[in-house]
């Protein structure tokens, strides 16, 4: 949205009854209660020539690969993964090779509805992340950045990805992986308790531990700061946290679910990754 508010060529990829949304209504966003639209160029089929300065693949890391292997064979020399992490690159360079640039959204949001409602969190607290695998400042790293800049979005370059995927998978892990329970979503009076906040702070910290025992480098080093940080404490910001609209827009059923399939696999192939590197958390 920013993207094209901003006057840049953007192409939206969409399918079935969204792309039909698209194509009728443009992208339609709340602005402080009010729905408006932007018009936005849309398709529903990409060929193999069609060439982008930049793909950005925006899914949840559960549908990642397919999102790779969609793109095998275009032709566009810079594919960008908008998304989390857990285990490492291998995978995704087996299906688009040194095209990869990974990154991670400083955005977030949800569609009710056919209408997006978008996040955007205090520049001091996220920012977009990117950079390259080999933590070299590349000519398409600060292409990339010019793209962000004339957005008018928070962004910041990262010299270890991996690292820090793999951290912010932690983090989500943790703070996601309560939002489904037995297969139920979780009610508000059980998410809003302290065992559940504990609970939070429990996984966290024993990850975090976990993957520093691998030799994954806490990144951001921020994240440091929870594994000295006295349980009590982090229990009541959980608390606090769990009682945000935000926490109340994620218990409902559409995002719960996405959500809680992403929470799943991430913390299957980060349980994979620490086996491999014999650590059991």
């Amino acid at each position: 949205m920013r993207f094209i508010e901003a006057g840049l060529d953007v192409t939206m990829f969409a399918r079935s009854n969204r792309f039909k949304t698209l194509k009728e209504n443009g992208l339609q966003y709340n602005e402080k209660g009010a729905v408006k639209s932007i018009k936005v160029n849309v398709i529903d089929t990409l060929e193999n020539d069609d060439i982008y300065d930049f793909i950005f693949v925006t899914v949840r890391y559960d549908r990642s690969e397919s999102a790779l292997l969609a793109l095998q064979n275009n032709q566009s020399k810079n594919i960008v993964t908008m998304t989390n992490n857990s285990i490492g690159f291998s995978s995704w360079l087996d299906l688009v090779g040194d095209r990869l640039l990974p990154a991670f959204p400083g955005v977030g949001g949800q569609i009710k509805e056919g209408i997006l409602y978008a996040r955007f969190p205090p520049k001091i607290l996220v920012t977009t992340v990117f950079g390259e695998i080999s933590g070299i400042v590349t000519e398409r790293v600060e292409n990339l950045a010019k793209i962000f800049k004339t957005a008018k979005l928070p962004w910041a370059m990262n010299k270890d990805m991996r690292s820090y995927l793999i951290t912010h998978s932690v983090s989500d892990i943790a703070m996601l992986g309560f939002l489904k329970i037995d297969n139920k979503i979780i009610d508000p009076d059980t998410a809003n308790n302290r065992k559940t906040a504990h609970e939070i702070t429990h996984t966290l910290k024993t990850y975090l531990r976990a993957i520093q025992k691998a030799g994954v480098a806490i990144n951001p080093s921020a994240f440091k700061v929870v594994l000295t940080c006295p349980d009590l404490i982090l229990d009541f910001f959980f608390m606090l946290w769990l009682r945000t609209k935000m926490v109340k827009d994620m218990m409902l059923p559409d995002y719960a679910s996405s959500a809680n399939n992403e929470v799943v696999q991430l913390n299957n192939d980060l349980l994979k990754f620490l086996s491999q590197n014999n650590i059991t958390p």
